[in-house]
């Protein structure tokens, strides 16, 4: 039972540069209510350079990193890492809860670590499937068995609500709430802080349209990532205003096949990754999205760029339906079609460009914190994430 007189002790658990960025603005909003919430940060650093990076940037720094990351580990040695490290600081820390969020290794290791304490878990971005239990592989996979051992699931969408509640969820124990990388993303957009990135300067000096350019996912290495290469290839050499930027992922497997192809070629910049915050303005400086990323995918509609997506599947089906999105696979002659429609076509653009984001409207950490308080029967339930009524208002 949680004490109504005390803070509640909520400890987060991330180890990826996604999971911190979705997760910071919760951790923050706590930190500046200390008479409500003591946020307790533990980091696995499954990613570790790009992990710091957002760290960083928001001035976050963990209580607890247990640093698992070794060249080449595989999915058994990274689940038996968190969890082993995890388990003595649940068990001396005794926190109210335990907040997990998305779909990484990390996440399932956090919630079921959690589970073996007791501990009350709670899944921020509950709900996602592609009903493909190998792609995204491991991350669907991770998201359902995440699903068995939460107890509080915060669904950022009501497809993802619908999910839930098929697979047995009780509706008392899933809150709508929006996704934080909204809340994240706006709360990047309003510093007044400018970008001074050389290659955004450069571009905008050359008067080119710029492609952004993500792809690092399990399913994508190898062959499909090599096809993803040569639709580039052939993008710049169909369009001559276009530059293609590509920061490329940390991963061995991503960099050995995309700098043998990409590297030292015309109009096209590999960089290594780029923080949140430059991340956020090369979007916004962006004319057209490529990309893998999950969040990029919710981002990229809230500063009016189109994306196309370099997956078979997606989890994010709700963009698609909007037409914030397009599914385009790893196919490249698929990619430089639909692509080439988009530099080619204004009102193919402009459709795309001006649909609503359906992922949230900047208050969904607003939300979880009332429902966690609501749960430590301290608060009413809050009122859900309404896509409809976001979008009216944004109007």
């Amino acid at each position: 039972m949680i004490s109504l007189h005390t803070p509640i002790k909520t400890a987060f658990i991330f180890g990826t540069r996604p999971e911190a960025i979705k997760l910071v603005p919760l951790i923050r909003r706590m930190r500046q209510m200390p008479e409500s919430f003591q946020p307790l940060t533990i980091v696995t650093a499954q990613h570790r350079e790009m992990l710091d990076q957002v760290l960083d940037l928001f001035s976050i720094t963990p209580e607890y990193d247990i640093g698992i990351i070794r060249p080449r580990q595989t999915l058994a040695e990274i689940m038996a890492n968190a969890v082993r490290g995890l388990d003595t600081i649940l068990a001396n820390e005794k926190p109210d809860f335990v907040v997990v969020q998305g779909d990484t290794s990390t996440t399932f290791a956090g919630a079921l670590a959690a589970f073996y304490h007791k501990i009350s878990v709670a899944h921020v971005e509950a709900g996602l499937r592609t009903q493909n239990r190998y792609n995204p592989f491991p991350e669907e996979i991770n998201r359902r068995l995440t699903t068995v051992v939460t107890d509080i699931h915060f669904a950022p969408t009501a497809t993802a609500v619908d999910n839930l509640r098929v697979e047995g969820v009780a509706p008392e124990r899933i809150w709508l709430t929006g996704n934080t990388v909204i809340d994240a993303l706006k709360d990047v957009v309003s510093w007044n802080r400018p970008c001074h990135h050389p290659v955004i300067q450069q571009i905008a000096a050359e008067n080119r349209r710029m492609l952004f350019v993500t792809s690092h996912r399990r399913e994508s290495q190898g062959e499909p990532q090599v096809r993803i290469c040569k639709a580039i290839l052939q993008l710049v050499q169909m369009h001559p205003d276009i530059v293609v930027v590509f920061p490329v992922h940390l991963s061995p497997a991503v960099r050995d096949t995309v700098m043998p192809l990409l590297a030292d070629r015309e109009r096209i910049l590999l960089l290594d990754p780029v923080d949140y915050f430059e991340t956020v303005h090369f979007m916004k400086n962006a004319y057209l999205i490529l990309t893998d990323s999950g969040g990029i995918q919710e981002e990229a509609p809230g500063l009016g760029k189109p994306v196309l997506v370099l997956r078979d599947t997606t989890e994010r089906p709700e963009g698609i339906a909007a037409g914030t999105a397009k599914l385009v696979g790893t196919d490249m002659s698929r990619i430089v079609e639909e692509a080439t429609r988009l530099l080619s076509c204004p009102e193919a653009y402009r459709r795309m460009s001006e649909a609503v984001n359906p992922y949230g409207d900047g208050q969904a950490c607003r939300r979880i914190i009332q429902a966690l308080n609501h749960v430590a029967g301290r608060a009413d339930s809050p009122l859900p994430f309404d896509a409809a009524a976001a979008a009216h208002h944004n109007e």
